[in-house]
This record gives structure tokens, sequence and C-alpha cells, in this order.
């Protein structure tokens, strides 16, 4: 396969790293593939987790198997602005802005808005896509579709359609259910206000798992995939996520729509780190397509 990073804004975070079959095949209006669209986690903060971290042990796994080259159109792994980490300090008196790491919300989900946007302007991609995130990666794929929150740019919303199904890894659904179940670990309730402030009514209108995604007309398919051996998110995301959807995946008749679990292995950042089992939930999606 063919690897091209592209800008889509001018900060340094601001690219996408795509993967096509090489040569790229031609496309007809009977194409039944798709693209996978990938958000990596890393709590809205962590720069050693990036597009192309996450991407590559998946992606080598995926092109191996012959009987997905019909499946895939192309894989897309979008990387965006970070919040501040306190292992990973910056002087931003020496640094450029471009190059800053002091994102807010809404900057994470606005920039997965916009590299969507260019997708859809460069491929047209259009509806036929997968968007599977990690963790905090998870929330921006739904914070993508939710309605209180899109368009936060002038180049999103009408830019691109929303995916036909979110694949949702090790995923936060709820911020304040998070921090809840880890009070004793400090981390927790710093990074959700690094990231959106100490409002947590802000927390309870960004969280997926709270607010829903009933305005997600072109979605069919939704899975929610989970290790019990994840040290860092517990299965109750999950579980909550599929009981707030319980009303979306009825809001269409002839169960056009459907929530999966899948269960997955190893620890919370095994998922992607080893490939294999990102790699296995992504087939498990595209075949509930």
């Amino acid at each position: 396969m063919s690897l091209e990073t592209f800008p889509y804004g001018d900060h340094d975070l601001q690219t996408v790293t795509v993967a096509r079959p090489y040569p790229a095949p031609a496309s007809t209006e009977n194409d039944t593939s798709y693209w996978v669209i990938l958000i990596h986690g890393g709590a809205w903060r962590d720069p050693t987790q990036t597009a192309t971290s996450y991407l590559t042990p998946a992606l080598s796994i995926l092109s191996s198997q012959q009987q997905l080259q019909s499946a895939i159109t192309g894989i897309a792994s979008i990387s965006y602005r970070l919040s501040a980490h306190p292992s990973h300090r910056q002087d931003l008196s020496n640094i450029s802005p471009t190059s800053d790491r002091t994102a807010k919300h809404p900057d994470h989900v606005a920039d997965i808005q916009t590299a969507l946007s260019f997708l859809e302007a460069k491929y047209n991609i259009g509806k036929r896509y997968v968007l599977a995130g990690h963790s905090c990666g998870a929330t921006l794929a739904f914070q993508a579709v939710m309605k209180p929150l899109a368009p936060l740019t002038s180049n999103a919303g009408a830019g691109y359609e929303h995916p036909q199904a979110i694949l949702g890894m090790a995923g936060i659904y709820n911020l304040r259910l998070l921090r809840d179940s880890h009070k004793d670990i400090s981390a927790y309730q710093e990074f959700i206000e690094g990231a959106f402030g100490d409002d947590e009514n802000v927390w309870d209108a960004v969280s997926p798992g709270v607010v829903g995604v009933d305005a997600w007309e072109e979605g069919r398919v939704v899975v929610l995939a989970h290790s019990d051996s994840d040290e860092l998110c517990d299965v109750a995301q999950s579980e909550g996520m599929k009981q707030r959807l319980r009303g979306w995946e009825e809001g269409r008749s002839n169960g056009q729509r459907k929530v999966h679990l899948l269960s997955i292995e190893g620890k919370h950042d095994e998922a992607w780190e080893k490939g294999a089992e990102l790699a296995r939930a992504i087939v498990f999606t595209l075949s509930r397509l």
C-alpha cells in the first residue's frame, strides 16, 4: 500500500496519514468498499501517541489479508492538536504557535471535523466509511456525529457526511463517570480538566454516553470493543454507552441499526500497539456493514 501524509491545517499536528492500495483501484458507481478512518487516543494530551503509531501495526495485518482488498478502499489516520501534558512540558516562549500543545475543547473535535472535510474533498468518501477511535479517540468519533457539537468549524458540517459505522476501542464515553470510577487517581481529574476545563456540566454536555447520538441518521453500526484486562478504562464506559444508544438503535425499523459489544484481549494500549485486536475489530465492524 502507498502511504502519504497531508496537512489539513496550519498546525504541525493537523495532518492525516493515508494508506491506499497501490496502484489505487478505479472507483465505480457500484463500489461496495469502505474507508476506515482512525483517531488515536492518549487522553487528549499524550504526544507519544500519534496517527502513524496508531495506524502502522494494524495496517501491516490488514494489508496482508487479500480478502480485505475488496472491502477497504483506504485507511486514514488523523492527527489533531493536543492539550498540555505535565510530563511533556513545552517552553511556549521559545516555540512556534504551530507546534504548541495548548488545545482546549472544542479544538480536538474541530480538528477531526476539518480532517474529515479534507478527506471528503480529496477522495469523495461520502458516508461509506468507518470512524474508529481508541480511548479518547472513541470519544472524538462519537462527538463528530453529536448534533450539539456539529459543526464546530467553518470547514465542517457541510464539508463531509457522517459515517455509516463507528468503532470505539476501549472508549471513554462518560467523563464524569470515568473520574468517579477512579477518584483515587488524580490523573483522571487532571487530564479531563486539561481538555475540557473544570465545569462538570461541560463534561456532561460533551459526553456521548450522556448526550447520545440520536441525530446520527446515517449510522448503521456501532461496535464497542473492550478488554477485561483494560487497566485504565473500565467496562462501565462501554456498558453505559450501549444503554444510551438503545433509543438510537431502535430509531430505525427492520433492524437496520445495531450496537455490538465486542470482547478484545490485552491491556488498554495493547489493543492498538500490537495491531491484531484493532485489525480484528475493524474486520468485525466491516462484516456487520
